[in-house]
């Protein structure tokens, strides 16, 4: 696997001056992990958003922070509720020889193309990623599923249908391999359902952006740059073995 690659500068701003970067077209961030004290950074507002868009939360990337290179994956994303633009990234550094724990989105092939759909049924996606296990480079960039053998409303991918690659297992050893990935309806039975529960029938599950909120356990950019160490030490960090 290639890496991304992001250039990040030192950062002397904090608190509520962050803002002022913000308006020059600069990302505050914070780099941390292992034996290393945190780090305050920046980076340029086009290439960063480029980057945290591509990597999301489970593709390593290589961030260069005053000429040395760390390995490292994006840990939490800041969103702008409003103009929707990136505010704060803290990046967590790994190392190449220690598996970590991640999310990685499942990616359903063959839409529009299934035998259930040509019969005209719907096919919904009931879960869009999962957590796995991996060394970095072993890590993948999407789980594939593919859907075109689903033909009634009987039919379900379920998560023992996951093939995972060499190197790379479930992070929960007791995962449950029948919880449903995606399954088949019959449009009357979707629309009755979607009615009784006040809702109307739609084609696709709706999905909560993760980079529209801060995770529980994260703070706000606000807050992280608040100048109360709290960036300094972020409340959680990925699970590495």
């Amino acid at each position: 696997m290639v890496n991304m690659s992001l250039k990040l500068d030192g950062r002397t701003v904090s608190g509520k001056h962050v803002a002022k970067l913000r308006k020059q077209g600069i990302i505050p961030s914070v780099v941390y992990g292992g034996s290393s004290d945190p780090i305050s950074t920046q980076s340029p507002a086009v290439e960063t958003t480029k980057i945290a868009h591509a990597a999301g939360r489970h593709t390593p990337i290589d961030v260069v922070v005053d000429g040395k290179k760390k390995l490292a994956i994006i840990k939490s994303i800041d969103m702008d509720p409003i103009k929707h633009t990136v505010r704060h990234i803290a990046f967590h550094t790994i190392r190449q020889d220690e598996k970590i724990v991640t999310q990685v989105p499942i990616i359903l092939t063959g839409i529009g193309e299934s035998i259930a759909e040509r019969a005209g049924l719907v096919v919904l996606q009931a879960i869009e990623d999962i957590e796995v296990r991996a060394l970095p480079a072993n890590l993948p960039e999407s789980i594939e599923m593919s859907i075109l053998n689903l033909a009634t409303d009987e039919d379900k991918l379920m998560v023992k249908d996951i093939v995972l690659g060499e190197g790379v297992e479930f992070a929960d050893h007791e995962q449950d391999l029948e919880l449903v990935i995606a399954n088949v309806y019959e449009p009357s039975a979707l629309q009755a359902a979607n009615e009784a529960s006040g809702g109307d029938a739609e084609d696709e599950s709706e999905v909560e952006s993760e980079n529209g909120e801060v995770p529980e356990g994260e703070e706000s950019s606000e807050d992280a740059e608040s100048g109360d160490k709290s960036e300094a030490k972020p409340k959680s960090e990925p699970e590495t073995k």
